[in-house]
C-alpha cells in the first residue's frame, strides 16, 4: 500500500450564522423560563441541566467553526492526524443538496462508539471520483441527515 494520497482537502467543521443579538436574548429568555418551571415543581437536577445546555449552546454558537484537513488513501480517511482505516468504517454514501450552492457531503457511518457519524463536506474535491475511490473499499449505504443534524441546523449552530 503506497501512502499517497488520492484525493486531499479541507473544509469547516460547520457552517458558521453570525446570529443577532436577539438570537441570544431568545435563548436566554426560553433558558430562564424552563428553569424557573423546573424549579417550581422541584426538579433542581432539570434546573441544572437545562443552565448547562443553554451555557453550552449559547457558546457553541458563538463560536467559528474549525477549519479541518481531509485525506483520503488507500490506507483509510485521516482527519487532521488521526486516521481511520477502512476496516473500521461501517458504510458510506455521497449526500447532495437541491441548493446548488452547497457543496456535497461525505457521510460516514464508524464502527466506533465515540465516533459513529461523521458528515463532511467535500469542498473543491469531485464528489464522484471520491465515490468512486471509496466504492472499492467500503460498502455503500443509505444515509439520511439524523435528527440531531436537522436539529443543529434548526437552531442555526
Amino acid at each position: 500500500m503506497s501512502n499517497n494520497h488520492v484525493f486531499e482537502w479541507e473544509g469547516k467543521e460547520h457552517e458558521f450564522d453570525n446570529k443577532p443579538q436577539e438570537w441570544y436574548w431568545a435563548l436566554g429568555i426560553i433558558a430562564a423560563a424552563s428553569i424557573t418551571a423546573s424549579i417550581m415543581f422541584d426538579n433542581y437536577l432539570l434546573a441544572l441541566v437545562l443552565l448547562t445546555a443553554a451555557f453550552a449552546i449559547g457558546l457553541q454558537a458563538a463560536k467559528e467553526p474549525s477549519v479541518h484537513s481531509f485525506k483520503l488513501s488507500e490506507k483509510g480517511l485521516m482527519i487532521d492526524h488521526r486516521i481511520y482505516p477502512f476496516d473500521l468504517i461501517h458504510s458510506f454514501s455521497v449526500l447532495e443538496y437541491i441548493d446548488e450552492t452547497k457543496a456535497p457531503s461525505l457521510s460516514i457511518k464508524t464502527k466506533s462508539l465515540l465516533a459513529p457519524h461523521f458528515l463532511i463536506p467535500l469542498n473543491d474535491v469531485d464528489a464522484d471520483k471520491v465515490y468512486a475511490f471509496l466504492f472499492a473499499y467500503i460498502d455503500e449505504g443509505e444515509h439520511e441527515e439524523t435528527f440531531i443534524d436537522r436539529f443543529v441546523d434548526f437552531l442555526r449552530l
